[in-house]
């Protein structure tokens, strides 16, 4: 894939790990990489675990002005000229709170609220607490739908919580866990980056062998199995790699622009 005639029509960008290193900027070399790429007509989509606050820090700090961006792990889609949520997917918390109450007693929870903040029931490292941020109890959680429901046990580590949770499903919803730290993400079953990219693919009438994804998490799986042609960062974890085409370099050494810069230049 390294033919300018054959170029990536829709381009899909994790972020933590992917376009930059979490709680740092993205370099001036893959600022730079994904811009060219929009110059030269490519529809490029931050999808993103991240709500759609700290997703749009990310999309103006690469400088791209118009197209689409997709948050919380899929749930959420919204248009970056006006930042307004055009294809959201919520489902009621109420029984997943009951499970992960029971199975972690002291796990902090939270649930988006979509373009406004966060509601939950205690801090927890490495939140975006952009907007309103507000302490509430568990029954707040579920007085209305929620696109995501997070959860961090600070009891344990990931792997305790990854063996906790062992089979156990969330009613209505399907989960994803981190990379290093013990949380995870849960969204209405079925909702996920490669499900809301494959939507967008046909609104916008693009050949899957024209779309490329790079990503490096779990929640990026679906997505690099959904690509046309699927990178896997150098830092990615091993289920990653296993759903991506190719490994490219890290994020430390600017993966995505590695990638990028076959074709835009």
């Amino acid at each position: 894939m390294d033919d300018t005639a054959d170029r990536p029509r829709l381009i899909a960008l994790d972020v933590d790990g992917t376009l930059l290193r979490t709680g740092q900027s993205i370099t001036p070399r893959v600022r730079d990489a994904v811009r060219a790429a929009a110059d030269a007509g490519a529809h490029v989509v931050v999808a993103t675990g991240r709500t759609l606050l700290a997703t749009r820090m990310v999309v103006q700090d690469l400088g791209i002005g118009e197209g689409w961006t997709i948050c919380s792990n899929g749930a959420v889609q919204a248009n970056i000229s006006t930042w307004q949520p055009r294809d959201v997917h919520t489902f009621d918390p109420e029984p997943s709170v009951g499970v992960l109450r029971e199975l972690f007693p002291d796990m902090v929870l939270s649930v988006e609220k979509v373009g406004v903040g966060t509601w939950a029931t205690g801090y927890y490292p490495g939140s975006f607490r952009l907007g309103e941020f507000r302490f509430v109890e568990d029954v707040d959680l579920s007085l209305e739908p929620t696109t995501r429901l997070n959860g961090w046990w600070p009891g344990g580590s990931l792997a305790d919580m990854v063996a906790v949770m062992g089979e156990r499903e969330l009613p209505g919803a399907g989960w994803v866990h981190g990379e290093d730290e013990p949380w995870l993400v849960a969204s209405r079953h079925g909702v996920s980056k490669g499900w809301a990219l494959e939507r967008l693919r046909l609104e916008l009438d693009i050949p899957a062998k024209a779309t490329l994804a790079i990503g490096d998490g779990y929640n990026d799986c679906e997505m690099l199995s959904w690509a046309g042609h699927s990178v896997a960062m150098g830092n990615a974890v091993d289920a990653a790699r296993d759903a991506a085409d190719e490994v490219t370099v890290t994020v430390a050494e600017d993966g995505v622009a590695a990638v990028l810069e076959r074709w835009f230049r």
